[in-house]
């Protein structure tokens, strides 16, 4: 089970959310064909982004991260909508690099830190809330943090993690946040900083057996659990969703296209998506008598 659990501190001033996300991130693995970087770098950013759209309340809210730092990796993209669906993907697919020091997957030599984090919230609303912030190392989980502090003011503790195995496939995959509520006093700093000196690496913990239950009591024992959830990646895409994407082009450019049979792949599942040259004519046509209406 790919699962979300949410709990605060015994002080009710630090908001913890840990999730475990091993199954999804190799259902990711597969459709995508990750290589071990690659998966390693997209797998920390669907697991912040599912407890991010955890927090979400409406129908159909969504939060949006995009990375790009100029590293081999190119862009991540990862969408997380509030009924647990998460869909994503990464520039590069096959990159298997490691550092030379310690033999660890190279998570922010592939993204690089030449670059942004972009978190789009959409709220439903006439607007949706938007927060930038330049990369700080590549490596996602302080990335993410320092997000949290600039862009949201919340000063958080981000520990995320991936664990591949030697044959690609993903063995443990997870992340832990804890922010500082407001009302928070030195105690529930120093606890804050006490906890990230002890930290170890969630994905090994989970890979070792823990529970997000275990792991939540070794950190922050007493501390209440408010609620779990479940997420998976699933992709939303659909024949007509393409069809109004190809009627965002300019119509002239759709003509271009049009002089062969179209194909669309989803970036997201890589489900191809085939449209008849006759029938985007016909689209065409029927545009055109809209406008000569008028």
């Amino acid at each position: 089970m790919n699962e979300i659990l949410k709990a605060i501190s015994p002080s009710g001033k630090i908001g913890i959310a840990l999730c475990n996300i091993r199954e999804l991130c190799e259902k990711a693995r597969i459709i995508h064909d990750l290589y071990p970087t690659s998966l390693a770098a997209l797998g920390r950013v669907m697991a912040v982004n599912a407890i991010m759209a955890s927090n979400l309340k409406g129908e159909e809210e969504s939060v949006t991260t995009t990375i790009n730092g100029n590293g081999p990796i190119g862009t991540i993209l990862v969408t997380a909508q509030s009924n647990g669906h998460i869909k994503g993907f990464v520039g590069d697919n096959k990159l298997y690099m490691k550092y030379n020091d310690n033999g660890k997957l190279a998570v922010g030599k592939a993204v690089g830190n030449d670059g942004y984090l972009k978190v789009t919230k959409d709220l439903r609303l006439k607007d949706r809330f938007t927060g930038q912030v330049a990369l700080q190392s590549g490596e996602i989980g302080e990335d993410f943090a320092y997000y949290f502090a600039l862009s949201e003011q919340i000063p958080s503790l981000v520990s995320v993690g991936v664990l591949v195995d030697v044959d690609y496939s993903c063995k443990a995959a997870g992340a832990m946040i804890a922010q500082l509520m407001p009302g928070h006093d030195e105690e529930d700093i120093a606890y804050l900083e006490d906890v990230q000196k002890r930290l170890r690496p969630i994905s090994s913990l989970l890979n070792e057996g823990l529970s997000l239950e275990e792991i939540l009591e070794s950190y922050f024992p007493q501390a209440e659990i408010l609620e779990t959830a479940s997420c998976d990646y699933v992709c939303d895409c659909n024949r007509e969703r393409f069809i109004r994407g190809l009627f965002t082009l300019p119509l002239d450019d759709l003509k271009d296209l049009a002089k062969d049979d179209i194909e669309v792949k989803c970036e997201f599942c890589n489900k191809l998506y085939r449209f008849k040259k006759a029938e985007v004519e016909a689209w065409i046509k029927d545009v055109e008598n809209q406008r000569s209406a008028y």
